[in-house]
Protein backbone atom coordinates (compact mmCIF):
# COMPACT_ATOMS: atom_id res chain seq x y z
CA UNK A 1 0.00 0.00 0.00
CA UNK A 2 1.41 3.18 -0.59
CA UNK A 3 1.35 6.44 1.10
CA UNK A 4 0.91 9.17 -1.77
CA UNK A 5 0.16 12.37 -0.73
CA UNK A 6 -2.53 13.97 -2.74
CA UNK A 7 -2.50 17.92 -2.78
CA UNK A 8 -5.20 20.05 -1.54
CA UNK A 9 -6.74 20.85 -4.88
CA UNK A 10 -6.75 17.46 -6.40
CA UNK A 11 -8.32 16.38 -3.00
CA UNK A 12 -10.68 19.19 -3.48
CA UNK A 13 -11.48 18.41 -6.93
CA UNK A 14 -12.20 14.58 -6.49
CA UNK A 15 -14.67 15.51 -3.61
CA UNK A 16 -16.88 18.20 -6.13
CA UNK A 17 -17.03 15.20 -8.28
CA UNK A 18 -18.52 13.14 -5.85
CA UNK A 19 -20.61 16.03 -3.88
CA UNK A 20 -21.45 18.31 -7.02
CA UNK A 21 -21.85 15.70 -10.06
CA UNK A 22 -23.48 12.84 -8.01
CA UNK A 23 -20.51 10.60 -9.10
CA UNK A 24 -20.05 7.49 -6.68
CA UNK A 25 -16.98 7.27 -4.46
CA UNK A 26 -15.62 4.36 -5.91
CA UNK A 27 -15.83 5.14 -9.65
CA UNK A 28 -14.28 8.44 -8.72
CA UNK A 29 -11.38 6.52 -7.18
CA UNK A 30 -11.29 4.08 -10.03
CA UNK A 31 -10.83 7.14 -12.61
CA UNK A 32 -8.42 9.25 -10.61
CA UNK A 33 -6.29 6.48 -9.50
CA UNK A 34 -7.23 6.41 -5.97
CA UNK A 35 -6.80 4.25 -3.41
CA UNK A 36 -9.84 2.35 -2.52
CA UNK A 37 -11.48 4.02 1.03
CA UNK A 38 -9.45 7.33 0.68
CA UNK A 39 -11.96 9.53 -1.03
CA UNK A 40 -14.79 8.68 0.82
CA UNK A 41 -12.70 10.13 4.33
CA UNK A 42 -12.24 13.41 2.02
CA UNK A 43 -16.05 13.30 1.28
CA UNK A 44 -16.57 13.34 5.07
CA UNK A 45 -14.57 15.82 6.13
CA UNK A 46 -15.69 17.79 3.68
CA UNK A 47 -19.45 17.41 4.71
CA UNK A 48 -18.11 17.66 8.40
CA UNK A 49 -16.76 21.33 7.37
CA UNK A 50 -20.21 22.24 5.42
CA UNK A 51 -22.72 20.87 7.39
CA UNK A 52 -24.26 23.55 9.66
CA UNK A 53 -25.30 20.99 12.82
CA UNK A 54 -21.55 19.51 12.93
CA UNK A 55 -19.74 22.91 12.67
CA UNK A 56 -22.33 24.06 15.44
CA UNK A 57 -21.54 21.05 17.33
CA UNK A 58 -17.75 21.26 16.96
CA UNK A 59 -17.50 25.09 17.41
CA UNK A 60 -19.31 24.14 20.99
CA UNK A 61 -16.76 21.53 21.66
CA UNK A 62 -14.01 23.82 21.36
CA UNK A 63 -15.95 26.61 23.71
CA UNK A 64 -16.49 24.15 26.15
CA UNK A 65 -12.46 23.10 26.05
CA UNK A 66 -11.64 26.64 26.45
CA UNK A 67 -14.33 27.11 29.38
CA UNK A 68 -12.50 24.00 31.04
CA UNK A 69 -9.26 25.33 30.89
CA UNK A 70 -10.46 28.73 32.12
CA UNK A 71 -12.19 26.87 35.04
CA UNK A 72 -9.35 24.82 35.71
CA UNK A 73 -6.94 28.12 35.95
CA UNK A 74 -9.26 29.77 38.44
CA UNK A 75 -9.77 27.04 40.48
CA UNK A 76 -6.11 26.70 41.11
CA UNK A 77 -6.01 30.62 41.57
CA UNK A 78 -8.49 30.02 44.25
CA UNK A 79 -6.61 27.93 45.96
CA UNK A 80 -3.64 29.56 46.11
CA UNK A 81 -5.50 32.70 47.96
CA UNK A 82 -7.21 30.65 50.02
CA UNK A 83 -3.96 29.31 51.06
CA UNK A 84 -2.65 33.28 51.27
CA UNK A 85 -5.70 34.47 53.00
CA UNK A 86 -4.90 31.31 55.78
CA UNK A 87 -1.31 32.45 56.38
CA UNK A 88 -2.17 35.95 56.79
CA UNK A 89 -4.53 36.15 59.20
CA UNK A 90 -2.50 33.31 61.63
CA UNK A 91 0.05 36.24 61.71
CA UNK A 92 -0.58 38.02 64.95
CA UNK A 93 -2.19 41.49 63.98
CA UNK A 94 -0.07 44.76 65.41
CA UNK A 95 -2.47 46.66 65.74
CA UNK A 96 -4.93 44.30 68.24
CA UNK A 97 -2.80 45.34 71.55
CA UNK A 98 -1.77 41.69 72.06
Amino acid sequence: MSNRKYDEEFKEEAVRLVVDEGRTVRSVEKSLGITYGVLKGWVARHKQKTDPVIKSKVLQEEKIRQLEKLLAQTTRERDILKKAVAIFSKEQNPYSGS
